[in-house]
């Protein structure tokens, strides 16, 4: 155990995460690019008639994809769309289902840590703060607060007949600006750097983004967890200082209480274990059981 962790030293899952946030963004515009269009809503073709990206194997975003003719839905998006419709098509839940049962098996939350662009803009927001020395608050909105947000979400879509977060998500801000020029959600983006850089640390992705919420209640079936050797942890808290969920997840593995992280918050992310200096933290698959208390006598 003790050579596999130093054999792996060299290596950091942050490295690895970030290269497929960006990966995400740049495959989304390929097929732009491919078509002869340009980014940003423009046209960068000539006189000749160019096909359209819709034509080619894959073609979409973040909330709506063609691949291979086939379409794929974001599930919390298609859960917005039916209650805003008041109507239930079997075509929806099939085309929602791939990334449903995707990140249900990995874990929820992983589409946080991974594939969410605003993670990736909000960990260069990390790195700024830090830099101009900026102290801020922790948890200034408890973590489940996004649960019931995401619950209001589809309760006002069904009011409103609007899938409401789509309505501003900022997620759309980054992914569809990029492609298409969409300017929905630029505010909140705005609003969000703001509240990172002089309010609370990781607050909307920690408290109150709706799909962050919908994602957590996926996540504790989750087969890729973080697991603690309590044999190597030193308990110098680097894990909880690197964390980009909520260091509370990891309290009860640290407390020996379990021995892997089970919180639907755990965005997989790596960081506790790339943080962790003895590489105590590793990642496993599977739900291990929780291990059996002492039995103290009086």
């Amino acid at each position: 155990m003790s050579d596999a962790r130093t054999a792996s030293r060299g290596f950091r899952w942050t490295w690895l995460r970030r290269s497929v946030q960006a990966a995400a963004l740049v495959l989304f515009a390929l097929p732009l690019i491919a078509a002869g269009w340009g980014l940003f809503g423009l046209f960068a073709g000539g006189e000749e008639a160019t096909p359209a990206p819709a034509q080619l194997p894959f073609f979409g975003s973040l909330s709506s994809s063609s691949i291979f003719g086939i379409e794929v839905l974001d599930p919390f998006a298609m859960l917005q769309t039916i209650a805003a419709s008041k109507t239930f098509a079997l075509d929806w839940l099939l085309a929602a289902l791939p990334v449903l049962v995707l990140y249900g098996l990995i874990r929820g939350r992983a589409f946080c840590g991974w594939i969410c662009p605003v993670n990736l803009l909000l960990e260069l927001v990390d790195a700024l703060r830090r830099k101009l020395g900026v102290e801020v608050r922790e948890a200034p909105v408890p973590r489940r607060a996004k649960l019931w947000i995401a619950l209001a979400v589809l309760a006002l879509s069904a009011v409103t007949s609007i899938p409401v977060f789509e309505a501003f998500s900022p997620i759309s801000a980054i992914n569809k600006g990029i492609l298409f020029g969409a300017v929905t959600g630029l505010w909140v983006l705005g609003a969000i750097v703001l509240a990172e850089l002089f309010w609370g640390h990781r607050v909307w992705c920690r408290s109150l983004c709706p799909l962050g919420g919908f994602y957590q209640a996926v996540g504790r079936a989750g087969q890729v967890n973080v697991r603690l050797d309590h044999a190597a942890c030193i308990h110098c808290d680097a894990c909880k200082n690197a964390c980009l969920c909520d260091p509370a997840i990891l309290e009860p593995v640290l407390a020996e209480r379990d021995v892997i992280v089970r919180a639907g918050d755990c965005m997989a992310c790596g960081s506790c274990i790339d943080a962790c200096p003895t590489r105590a933290l590793s990642f496993c698959v599977g739900r291990s059981a929780k291990p059996a208390r002492p039995n103290v006598e009086a």
